[in-house]
Parts: C-alpha cells; sequence; structure tokens
C-alpha cells in the first residue's frame, strides 16, 4: 500500500480522490476545488497494492481490467482525465522522472518490440485491425476512419469531422483527375473511396489486414468503382510503379523507429518526380523514446509513436523535401472521446462480442489515448513531402479554397458524403464471419 499511496499524493493536488482499501480503510488525496471532480477508488481485494507495485506499468491497467478495482462518482475516463490534468504535459517532470537508467531500458524493449519483419508485421496488424467488423460498426463513423478527425470551424459531430479530415488530406495532395494515388495503410478503404470521389483519381490501397481488404473490396463493387478503387493485402516494402500521389493515415505508428529510413527510401521510390506524399501520423512532442508496456502488450505489438526529430532525420537523406508541417494538437482527443461515448453506450454488445474484461481493456485504451492528447504529449502530424519544390503551389492558399470547393460540392460543411453512406450495408455473411471469428 505504501507505494500506492506515495504515487496518489505525488499525482493528485487539486480535486480529491477518495480511496477505500479492501479493509475498509479510507484515505483522501488532494484539496477540494471549484471546477475539480471528486471521485472514489474502491480497491476490491487486498492484493490490489502490491500487484500494482509489482508491476508498476501494468497494475493499474490489468486490476482495472480484471475488476479488481472500481471507479466511484465516474467511469475510468474521469479517472485518467482526473490524473492527467493533475499533471499535464506542459508542467510535469515526467521525462526526468522516469530516470536515465527507466528511459534506457524502456527504448531498447520497445525497440525489440519494433522490429516489424514482414511476419511480424502482419500478425500485429491482425492482433488490433482484425478484431472483427461489428466492434467498428458500434462507434466508428460511417466512412470507417479509424484516426485523428479534423474539428474545423463549424464542425460538430464525429461524421463531419472525419469528412473534414479526408477533405483536408485531399487538399494538400493538390489532387487532379486521372492521377495514380497510393493509399499506404488504407484501413477499410473509406478515404481511398472519398479520394476518388472527390477528385477523380485512381487510387490503390494496401493493408496487411485480411478483415480489412474484404470490407474494402466489396465496398468498392458496391460503389460501382472497383476498377478505379482497388486493394491489395501487400506490404508497403513489396509495392512497385510510381504514383503521383501518395498519402498514408495512421499507418507510420507501425512502422518502428528502425524501418523509418527503409520507409522514406521505398517512398521516394515510389513517388513521381513531381508527385506530392502526405503523411499523417500521431507524433509525440518529447524526444524519441518507447512505447508503453500496456499498449505493447494489449493494443498495438510493435507500434511506436514517433518524435519529430527522427522523422525527419529519416526523410532527409533520401531526397524528400518537406512542403509542409502541421500539428494537430487536440484534434484526436476529441476524436476518441466520441468513439468512447458510442463503446460505452454499446458495452452490452461488446461484451456479447467479446467479454467484460475486453470492455474494460478498449474502455482503458480509449481513455489513456483520449487524455494523452488532451494532457499528455502526444500530437498528431502532417506531413507534406514532395521531390520537387514546384510540385505545389507556391503559398498554401490553395489548401483552404480546395476544402471549399469540396464543401460546396456538397452543398453544405453538414451534408453526408454519399460514399460514405453506404458504408455500413455489409452484405449478412460478412458481419457473420467476422462475428464468427
Amino acid at each position: 500500500m505504501l507505494l500506492l499511496d506515495r504515487v496518489l499524493r505525488r499525482i493528485i493536488r487539486r480535486g480529491t480522490l477518495t480511496l477505500t482499501e479492501h479493509s475498509g480503510k479510507v484515505r483522501t488525496y488532494g484539496t477540494a476545488e471549484p471546477g475539480w471532480p471528486d471521485l472514489g477508488l474502491r480497491l476490491l481485494d487486498a492484493g490490489v497494492p502490491g500487484y500494482i507495485a509489482r508491476h508498476p506499468t501494468l497494475g493499474l491497467a490489468e486490476t482495472f481490467m480484471d475488476g479488481r478495482i472500481a471507479i466511484e462518482g465516474g467511469d475510468i475516463l474521469d479517472f485518467i482525465t482526473f490524473a492527467r490534468r493533475n499533471n499535464p504535459w506542459e508542467r510535469s517532470g515526467d521525462f526526468e522522472a522516469k530516470g536515465l537508467g527507466g528511459r534506457i531500458v524502456e527504448r531498447i524493449v520497445s525497440r525489440i518490440d519494433q522490429i516489424n519483419q514482414r511476419t511480424a508485421s502482419r500478425r500485429n496488424v491482425a492482433h488490433h485491425y482484425d478484431l472483427g467488423d461489428p466492434l467498428y460498426d458500434l462507434f466508428l463513423d460511417a466512412s470507417r476512419q479509424y484516426s485523428c478527425a479534423y474539428w474545423a470551424d463549424g464542425v460538430t459531430t464525429l461524421e463531419q469531422a472525419q469528412i473534414a479530415k479526408m477533405d483536408h488530406i485531399a487538399a494538400k495532395l493538390a489532387l487532379k483527375p486521372g492521377m495514380r494515388v497510393l493509399d499506404i495503410g488504407c484501413g477499410w478503404g473509406g478515404l481511398a473511396l472519398h479520394l476518388h470521389r472527390v477528385a477523380g483519381v485512381d487510387v490503390h490501397g494496401v493493408t496487411l489486414s485480411r478483415e480489412q481488404i474484404a470490407y474494402a473490396k466489396a465496398w468498392a463493387e458496391r460503389e460501382g468503382v472497383a476498377d478505379k478503387v482497388t486493394f491489395g493485402l501487400t506490404d508497403y516494402r513489396d509495392v512497385t510503379g510510381r504514383f503521383d500521389r501518395i498519402v498514408s493515415v495512421g499507418m507510420f505508428e507501425h512502422v518502428g523507429a528502425a524501418n523509418f529510413p527503409a520507409f522514406f527510401r521505398k517512398c521516394h521510390d515510389l513517388l513521381a518526380d513531381d508527385g506530392v506524399m502526405l503523411l499523417h501520423t500521431i507524433g509525440r512532442s518529447d524526444p524519441p523514446g518507447g512505447t508503453d508496456a500496456f499498449t505493447r502488450k494489449y493494443i498495438f505489438p510493435g507500434g511506436y509513436i514517433p518524435a519529430m526529430s527522427e522523422t525527419l532525420a529519416a526523410i532527409e537523406p533520401h531526397k524528400l523535401m518537406l512542403g509542409d508541417i502541421e500539428i494537430l494538437r487536440r484534434h484526436y482527443g476529441l476524436t476518441i472521446r466520441e468513439w468512447y461515448k458510442r463503446c460505452a453506450a454499446n458495452q452490452a454488445r461488446i461484451e456479447e462480442l467479446y467479454d467484460e474484461r475486453f470492455y474494460r481493456m478498449w474502455m482503458f485504451y480509449l481513455a489513456g489515448a483520449a487524455t494523452a492528447f488532451e494532457y499528455g504529449g502526444l500530437v498528431n502530424f502532417q506531413f507534406q513531402i514532395v521531390r520537387n519544390r514546384d510540385a505545389v503551389p507556391l503559398t498554401r492558399d490553395y489548401i483552404g479554397r480546395a476544402e471549399a470547393e469540396m464543401r460546396a460540392a456538397r452543398g453544405s460543411t453538414s451534408a453526408p458524403d454519399p460514399c460514405a453512406a453506404s458504408a455500413l450495408h455489409l452484405p449478412e455473411s460478412s458481419l457473420t464471419s467476422a462475428e464468427a471469428g
């Protein structure tokens, strides 16, 4: 109990947390303050403090997943928000507090986990993205965007924000009808279909997820564009040919730092001389580090969130020029909170598909992720990359103009994307097979 008591005294200063031990003993942390919550943490068995002490990087997550602790006066999102709000990145000494030894061990373990040879990459992708269509149907928007949305002025819903994100990317790519576009890590195909619809481009998407490929191909067939929007179960390292444009959203986090140079060398070889690439990835505001134990074990094995410094260092040797860098700060926090709400509303269905422990694990993941963008050091990077400095207009005014044209073509900022509208109308057999998996 000593370690848990010490940690809570250090991190809870504003607002109050009432800890009820299994024995009934009550401890209080923090100070009541207007605008700050009053939450409770109840330990449901006597072994919890010892387990957390023996497993400091996983103890809280696993005791929550196993139902050994309960949050009172709120839920796990409230609790993690409370802790992180008390210790925001701007004022936190977390980086220094880990100590040199802790940081070295974290980076070594994380780097080993990121080796990501072809077999490991397929296995790691399947661990998360092949969980089954019914789960993702419950919380994603109709365009199946499992990445940071773009909360532009006037945008109020998740659906609008994801369309705004795809418009934003399309605008930065400076697309023209007939261009060949490669989508590295295409997910379920929503972005590829959107780019074809708004710009008349031919798109080829690649992913290592069998579930995603089946979904994307069926979607393109339903839209009647399977000859223009194609998909392949292909490692990006095995793609051949040249493309006018390359886009990659939410995939770079799975490459692994050791493979960054090879990734950009391959992108250079695939990109036409006057081509444009848009790389959208989660990024860290801190120097290069490691992946936390919970994420490595339960969520994204092999995953790593890059620092800007190591990403730029991998781009520079390959005759690639940065045309634009944009940092999306709070956008992903807003996005993930919407996913969290939808998952919470579908608790019974998620537990039916999996079990209660999976539901708790999933909610811990979403809560931790949302607050990392709100109070931690995570952001999203959008790198626009070119081989020729004249591949895009002289000023970035063209981006806003292109977005306005796409909105006007839909009739209003809130109009649904007609391509995305049919995304959820899967054949019954697809849903059945996914559930069976």
